[in-house]
């Protein structure tokens, strides 16, 4: 592993804290970084599967409000994760430790998601708390192990803190107060790398980072599909077989395969190169958080799907448009999200935004068709055709040219 400081081996039971090299070669995932991310599977799944359930009970708009706050505390809690390890990993026994502490608090916080969705957050605010003390002694680590990013370390820490104790007063909130107060907390969050970041830039690595969001995505996609199969599966349990139950698969297959391969077909590393080479962060806090849109939908995705399979089936008491709803929102902005945070940065142009912008308007009309989740896979086919098609003509006018 080079990195800065790292020249001479240490030993593996303490290592200097000091900030890794953003251009260090070859830097990959690491086997704990794929570790926990299998177990924000777990919380991923949960949300997905009491999303769906919401759904088949008529509670779709309840429903929708609880998956987005649950989802964004499971996505801030890998993502602040994921870029301190880019800056800081240093793969010591402390730093293991520290971040096996944090997987605990996933997995509370996974626990807690079955209640978080009938307005009890305890166990999600007790999860974080964990999360909380392992990341602010890691940052307090840095702080001390660096001194030339000393005070950005400091600022994270502090943040993290402060932020931390609104989430416990949350507690205690009226239930009125609940949500306009989440998303306000949620600004806060957002605040606190913002403000940090301007004492000093921490070293995350551009290749790193485009890798991990990646594979998050990746695993998102993952747990639609096994959505969807669970489904499937228990219409074949209960006997309940319906040929459109298979249109649902098919649809989702031709969906989620385009989406994958959409969000491939940029090298995001390229353009997080440029951010980190420039002046301004600002691209790489759009890009960073912007992928809250691109992950949620995929995780609703699954949910959508699902509930499609119980409206063919008639396993829940739910109406051709609700479930509809579910399938082609989610994919909507799913690929507004991608056009924004992994093509814009390649090409702004009317080229990549034409055809995206229809098919966000043709996916959102098929929710008043007959087959919504077919004719949403065709879309996506479609729209993956073009861009395929348009950016291998870009590649030969720049290569002949």
């Amino acid at each position: 592993m080079s990195a800065v400081g790292h020249d001479v081996p240490k030993p593996r039971l303490f290592r200097p804290m000091v900030a890794r090299d953003s251009n260090e070669s070859h830097r990959a995932a690491t086997p704990l970084e794929l570790f926990t991310d299998l177990c924000f599977v777990v919380a991923v799944a949960q949300a997905a599967a009491e999303f769906h359930h919401a759904v088949a009970a008529n509670h779709a708009a309840a429903g929708v409000i609880s998956f987005v706050m649950v989802f964004f505390a499971i996505w801030w809690a890998w993502l602040n994760f994921s870029w301190f390890a880019s800056a800081y990993d240093n793969d010591d026994v402390p730093y293991r430790l520290l971040t096996i502490l944090q997987i605990v608090g996933v997995l509370i916080l996974a626990a807690g998601i079955h209640r978080m969705y009938a307005g009890d957050f305890l166990l999600g605010v007790a999860g974080y708390v964990i999360m909380r003390v392992a990341l602010v002694i890691q940052w307090l680590r840095a702080a001390s192990q660096d001194p030339a990013r000393s005070r950005t370390c400091r600022l994270y820490a502090l943040g993290i803190v402060l932020v931390q104790i609104l989430w416990v007063l949350y507690l205690w909130c009226p239930p009125t107060l609940k949500v306009p107060l989440f998303f306000t907390f949620v600004l806060a969050e957002f605040m606190v790398p913002v403000v940090a970041e301007r004492a000093g830039r921490t070293t995350w690595h551009p290749h790193h980072i485009a890798e991990r969001y990646g594979l998050f995505f990746i695993i998102v996609l993952g747990e639609s599909i096994l959505s969807v199969t669970l489904a499937f599966q228990g219409m074949l349990n209960e006997n309940r077989f319906q040929y459109q139950a298979m249109c649902v698969v098919v649809g989702g297959i031709l969906t989620i395969f385009s989406m994958w391969w959409l969000y491939f077909s940029r090298n995001a590393a390229l353009a997080l190169e440029r951010v980190l080479n420039g002046e301004s962060l600002n691209g790489a806090y759009v890009w960073g958080f912007g992928h809250y849109f691109v992950f949620a939908a995929g995780a609703a995705l699954g949910g959508g799907l699902a509930s499609r399979v119980d409206y063919w089936t008639n396993r829940e008491p739910i109406s051709a448009l609700a479930s509809g709803v579910t399938v082609t929102v989610p994919v909507a902005v799913l690929i507004a999200a991608l056009w924004f945070v992994q093509l814009r940065p390649h090409d702004c142009t009317i080229r990549t935004f034409g055809p995206f912008a229809s098919a966000v308007g043709l996916v959102l009309l098929s929710t008043f068709s007959p087959a919504p989740e077919v004719l949403t896979g065709i879309i996506c086919v479609a729209l993956l055709v073009i861009e395929l098609r348009m950016e291998s003509r870009n590649h030969l006018k720049h290569v002949h040219g």
